[in-house]
């Protein structure tokens, strides 16, 4: 098999970028020779989280619907249409045996024309309520990639297979770095750690609880690694000048966070609870109620349900927060359950079977 080509799309968020890469790197492992290009939104974040990982990316002019009427909406059938267009020379270009799609708005024009072209396309929904673009792009596609059950409501039941979210490569053998990753967030080992994570863009209300919440980590006598997001890393960075807060905008090793970290505080994107299920450290999680049809806290219940971790609701965290978080701190018993539950429902091979399901594809 010599010379595959392989386009991959999707964006916006962490949560569609990292998963193409994972599986870019599967791609390139299994099939050296291989050329692999990416398409994304032209101002968005794997415009250059793509280039780090050492592929080629294009951009396309186009950006989801708002909820509310913007300019933006205005230009959304100009921005489509435009997409579209593009799409179809980057196909006639590039020539793809197979497109992937991981989800957001960039990866719809592209597998749209994919598709029309005949060229076989595979959907890697992460969610456990699928996004609109997936939902469009379902009737046509070759493989539905699924992490969560019964998503046969919103896709073909025969296209389906669970294979669970790709995550990234460098998590694997996480657990023997703990000193390596003490030392490099200069950490007290004799204390524990907690990581706060609000996903790539950050999460307001988690920043506002995690700086109102000082005190308490203090009194409970923990460390925290705070990412607090690009977006609001210049309001909070002064808390860096305080003993045991380390504010991040962004974290770039995700493996030493995460063998540092004795307790997790996380939102529950698909990515983010496919990845701590694989780490398997004592979860709160505080879903985003802004996502389309609430699909974090459908998430976030998948692990709660099974007591893999604990929830709290936005709207409940003035009130339940402190008690839940100390809760989980100071009781050993409790973490050891979570931790232990939480690993049961990790799918360390999601990758893999990603693509082996593309390589399928390609022998038909």
């Amino acid at each position: 098999m010599q010379n595959l080509k392989f386009i991959l799309s999707g964006g916006g968020t962490g949560g569609h970028i990292y998963p193409a890469i994972a599986i870019a790197n599967e791609l390139k492992l299994r099939f050296p020779d291989a050329d692999i290009l990416f398409v994304g939104a032209s101002n968005k974040m794997e415009m250059q989280k793509v280039p780090q990982s050492g592929y080629p990316i294009k951009g396309l002019w186009i950006a989801g619907i708002q909820r509310k009427f913007t300019f933006d909406n205005a230009l959304f059938p100009i921005k489509l249409l435009d997409s579209l267009l593009k799409s179809r020379t980057i196909i006639r270009q590039f020539k793809p045996d197979v497109v992937i799609g991981t989800g957001g708005f960039a990866s719809g024009p592209l597998l749209r024309v994919a598709g029309f072209a005949g060229i076989p396309t595979v959907l890697q929904e992460q969610n456990s309520f699928p996004g609109i673009t997936n939902k469009w792009l379902s009737k046509k596609a070759s493989k539905i990639c699924v992490a969560y059950e019964n998503l046969e409501k919103f896709f073909p039941k025969n296209k389906i297979v669970l294979t669970g979210n790709p995550v990234r490569q460098d998590l694997t053998g996480f657990k023997e770095k703990r000193e390596e990753a003490i030392a490099f967030y200069k950490l007290n080992p004799n204390k524990k750690t907690v990581l706060v994570l609000g996903g790539s863009l950050g999460a307001r209300r988690i920043n506002q609880l995690i700086a109102k919440e000082l005190v308490n980590f203090s009194s409970q006598n923990v460390q925290l690694i705070w990412q607090c997001g690009k977006l609001y890393h210049d309001e909070y960075s002064h808390f860096n000048e305080k003993e045991d807060v380390q504010v991040l905008s962004f974290i770039e090793r995700m493996d030493l966070a995460y063998a540092a970290a004795d307790v997790i505080i996380s939102r529950a994107g698909a990515s983010s609870v496919s990845e701590l299920c694989l780490v398997g450290k004592p979860t709160l999680f505080i879903p985003s109620p802004n996502v389309a049809e609430d699909h974090q806290t459908k998430n976030a219940n998948a692990i709660v349900d099974k007591e893999g971790a604990l929830i709290i609701k936005e709207s409940e965290l003035d009130t339940q927060f402190t008690t839940a978080i100390n809760a989980i701190l100071n009781d050993d018993e409790l973490q050891k359950k979570l931790s232990e539950n939480m690993l049961k429902l990790a799918k360390p091979n999601a990758t893999k079977d990603i693509v082996d399901e593309i390589e399928k594809l390609i022998k038909k």
